[in-house]
């Protein structure tokens, strides 16, 4: 019996446009209305044969990736293989361009890139629903890195319906020194909001017909993220970075989910380059990338 050939999956990093966060639930998470939109920042996933299961990685900032059993990557192997009553043996190489633990969901897009790797290199052809139950047990953004694209997340963001999206918007995200603990964002939220009234998440009707129409100007007035506030708290640094694009002619300017990666609209590729190098320029940020929405969500590559 041949060996199989590795398997790479592309996988896209996520910014939320809308980040609506309801009060703590007993169970500790957030009940949230998440409009997410996948975009053109990607990590690649390669499973590979292999005697037991190990990870590896490379690119910018692959130090601060988990190489053990705690890795995203390496639990979708382990959850996929119990499920099947199989050993989870692969050699799992990630390729990293996503932020590390910046608010883009790259761990999240390392497990649902790891999660169809394996199911391909395996043979198990697992369906679609049977996938997302899995990436909803490794986490709350995993799914939508799987289905991509935009779509509405729900109850802690695991629960998704698909957007239509009417167009191609354009985003500078600025890169931070150091990371932000989703963990830690949310109980800064928490602690930010006792003794306030906080409403039930529900998404903007104005920013769901922005994105269904395709018009930038619409989305760059109703970008949200309620964890700005507590991001801010935990890193103020940040409030001068979101200024310095904005001063460079961005439409809007917000933290990226938890943080600490800033996201910028912008009305082009030409604005796009040029916000990002007055960003690199302004010293406020370590880099700033270019991207478009929407984007694929995890896809086998041609071997």
């Amino acid at each position: 019996m041949s060996t199989p050939r590795p398997v790479t999956v592309r996988v896209p990093a996520k910014v939320n446009v809308q980040l609506a966060v309801g009060a703590a639930r007993p169970d500790g998470f957030h009940d949230l209305a998440n409009v997410f939109l996948a975009v053109s920042l990607y990590d690649e996933v390669t499973a590979t044969p292999a005697a037991e299961l190990t990870v590896t990685c490379e690119g910018p900032d692959a130090d601060k990736v988990p190489l053990d059993r705690t890795n995203l990557a390496a639990r979708a192997a382990e959850l996929l293989a119990a499920r099947h009553g199989i050993s989870p043996d692969v050699h799992l190489h990630i390729a990293k361009d996503i932020p590390v633990a910046g608010g883009m969901a790259g761990g999240s897009a390392d497990g649902a890139g790891a999660l169809l790797a394996c199911d391909a290199l395996w043979g198990l052809g697992s369906t679609r629903d049977e996938l997302l139950e899995i990436c909803a047990e490794l986490g709350s953004d995993v799914p939508f890195s799987l289905v991509g694209g935009a779509a509405l997340g729900t109850g802690r963001g695991e629960k998704l319906t698909a957007l239509p999206v009417g167009g191609t918007f354009h985003w500078v995200f600025a890169l931070a020194d150091g990371g932000l603990s989703t963990p830690t964002v949310f109980g800064e939220f928490d602690r930010l909001a006792e003794g306030v009234g906080i409403p039930e998440p529900t998404a903007s009707p104005d920013l769901l017909d922005a994105l269904r129409t395709g018009d930038t100007a619409a989305l760059a007035g109703t970008l949200a993220n309620d964890l700005q506030a507590a991001a801010l708290s935990l890193r103020p640094s940040l409030a001068a970075t979101l200024a310095a694009g904005t001063e460079a002619g961005a439409l809007a300017a917000l933290v990226s989910g938890s943080g600490p990666t800033t996201a910028f609209l912008v009305k082009d590729a030409e604005a796009g380059r040029a916000v990002a190098a007055a960003l690199t320029a302004s010293g406020t940020c370590r880099a700033a990338r270019v991207a478009t929405s929407p984007a694929l969500g995890a896809t086998a590559l041609p071997t």
